[in-house]
């Protein structure tokens, strides 16, 4: 099969289509037949070396794929070839098939077509495990979004509001905010331009920026008000005022999905079959997707990303597959 290979770290161009060895499927596991995947920040990270990878993690990038399952692993009840799905992966997304544990699979949402459903495992099982399973997000509470235009943040925005939720969120200019608002943001704020403390106080913040907005995070947070950081796009240092942490009783957690335990993922992803799919099926939540390109044109999708300036999630389809 072929693969997009990091072949070094560094710029976008890095990224090679290649010819590699095709996956088996371990006890448990399946092989998908892969129609399309989706780029994650995580895979932007990974290429610059800045996500080092744990032993029996796939090489290749890619936590996400939708297509139809070509084998079958011993042990694997409830799915069989043929089957359409779609997948939230450790990695290896950016290939023409891919071994992933058969808890790690989802049904294609009933109106959803299959490539676009490649830009949901990651998105959904992030949001749902961080807002709600974590952060125990109640109808009535109030959430700040930060970066309501990406992938995470687009979804965020929907299924907190279809929980009930009043949604603020932070974005870079007039247009995302419009649009923003459109998928159900109460409050958009472009933070180019407005300090988003000024609209607080916060009963929970998703936090995929990092860096210096953990001191403003914690300052907007309510009482009772919850944190969690799931993103370090400006850096790893952050100043904490534990005193405000205190007296509010406040909590901040920092999450991640992929290094979340196999039986972890399999709780999380049983979750969102359970509770976002019916959101999806019943329109209170709908894919957003910018772009989609060849996978063999992972790198120009790299780029589209680190320009910051798309909405929603940028997939890359298996021409083999498609064409």
């Amino acid at each position: 099969m072929k693969a997009v290979s990091i072949t070094e770290h560094g710029g976008p161009e890095v990224l090679q289509w290649v010819d590699v060895e095709d996956p088996t499927p371990a006890a448990g596991e399946v092989v998908i037949d892969v129609v399309a995947s989706a780029l994650n920040r995580a895979d932007v990270m990974q290429r610059w070396g800045l996500y080092p990878l744990r032993p029996g993690w796939s090489p290749y990038p890619g936590l996400e794929v939708s297509g139809r399952i070509g084998a079958v692993g011993e042990g694997v009840t409830g799915w069989q070839v043929g089957d359409e799905v779609c997948a939230l992966l450790t990695g290896g997304g950016y290939a023409q098939k891919v071994a992933v544990p058969a808890g790690q699979l989802l049904t294609i949402p009933k109106g959803v077509g299959l490539t676009e459903a490649a830009g949901l495992p990651e998105v959904t099982a992030t949001v749902w495990s961080n807002i709600v399973m974590t952060a125990r997000l109640k109808p009535g509470e109030t959430i700040l979004v930060h970066g309501g235009a990406g992938g995470v943040g687009t979804t965020a925005i929907q299924i907190a509001k279809a929980l009930g939720a009043r949604v603020v969120t932070t974005v870079g200019g007039p247009e995302k905010a419009a649009r923003a608002r459109e998928l159900g943001a109460d409050v958009a704020i472009d933070y180019r331009t407005e300090d988003f403390t000024a609209h607080g106080p916060y009963d929970v913040i998703l936090d995929v920026v990092g860096g210096d907005y953990l001191e403003r995070n914690v300052q907007s947070l309510a009482a009772d008000g919850r944190l969690v950081v799931i993103g370090l796009q400006k850096g790893l240092d952050g100043r904490l005022d534990l005193a405000e942490l205190v007296f509010k009783r406040a909590s901040v957690h920092g999450t991640t999905l992929r290094t979340r335990s196999t039986q972890d993922k399999a709780e999380i992803v049983a979750e969102v079959q359970k509770h976002v799919w019916p959101m999806i099926e019943d329109g209170r939540v709908k894919p957003v997707v910018e772009r989609t390109l060849s996978m063999a044109d992972a790198a120009e999708g790299h780029r589209l990303m680190e320009a910051g300036g798309h909405l929603g999630k940028i997939l890359l389809v298996n021409d083999e597959k498609n064409g």
